[in-house]
């Protein structure tokens, strides 16, 4: 759990969300065979984010609406809470699924479990490929090195992580920095007043994994905003 001195002062800049969909035009998606690709979207739930959760549950349902249009997409949803509580979702292709599964998780005090979070993703990637995993968290409580080496893997395995930091602990964002990197994947700081912003974004993230960089391109054409100017950015790379 993160303290008063780590709580949000800003948003991120146009800077960092730049780089961020620099990043995730750079990751490998690689579609499944079926067509429909899978992403798992993974929360903290400890006390620290209780009053953003709410927020959370509302952004998922247009990671969902965004990617009808190219063959839908599967979603688990995982988040651990409390002492020694970690739960994973079965696989979901309805905002509705996924939305009465975040309607009964409880933020509850604890510290963090990425290790065990990675590793389930790990055990999830062997079975069948995963085309992106989404972290969004406030704090980070565990070695960063082991945390580090299990994204590594995700990362070979063919799973970008993309990391939502909420919040502006400098120990936190240290790690999931570096864990986003070894991924592949990419990370990206928000705070309650960038609600949109986060939503665009997340938004991003899932029509990547279902459909590649053209779905990508085309989704900001649509989007309009940062997204269309950082897209258009990027085509020039």
């Amino acid at each position: 759990m993160s303290d008063k001195s780590s709580l949000p002062q800003k948003t991120s800049s146009n800077q960092e969300i730049e780089a961020f969909l620099e990043q995730v035009q750079k990751s490998p998606a690689i579609i499944s065979s079926g067509g429909q690709g899978r992403l798992i979207f993974s929360l903290d739930a400890t006390a620290s984010r209780e009053r953003t959760w709410d927020q959370a549950c509302q952004i998922q349902n247009q990671m969902f609406l965004e990617c009808q249009s190219l063959g839908g997409i599967s979603i688990q949803l995982c988040h651990y809470a409390g002492f020694d509580h970690f739960a994973a979702s079965e696989w979901m292709n309805t905002p509705d699924a996924l939305l009465s599964q975040m309607r009964n998780v409880h933020c509850i005090g604890g510290h963090t479990q990425i290790a065990r979070l990675l590793q389930h993703v790990l055990r999830e990637i062997r079975q069948q490929p995963v085309q992106a995993l989404v972290f969004v968290g406030d704090c980070v409580e565990e070695p960063v090195d082991f945390l580090c080496q299990l994204a590594g893997q995700a990362g070979l395995l063919g799973t970008p992580i993309f990391i939502f930091h909420e919040g502006r602990d400098i120990t936190a964002a240290q790690a999931f920095r570096q864990m986003a990197k070894v991924s592949n994947g990419a990370y990206c700081r928000f705070d309650s007043s960038s609600v949109a912003q986060l939503r665009a974004l997340l938004s991003a993230v899932a029509v990547y994994a279902a459909g590649g960089r053209q779905a990508l391109e085309h989704f900001a054409d649509q989007a309009g905003g940062e997204v269309k100017r950082l897209s258009q950015q990027l085509g020039h790379k």
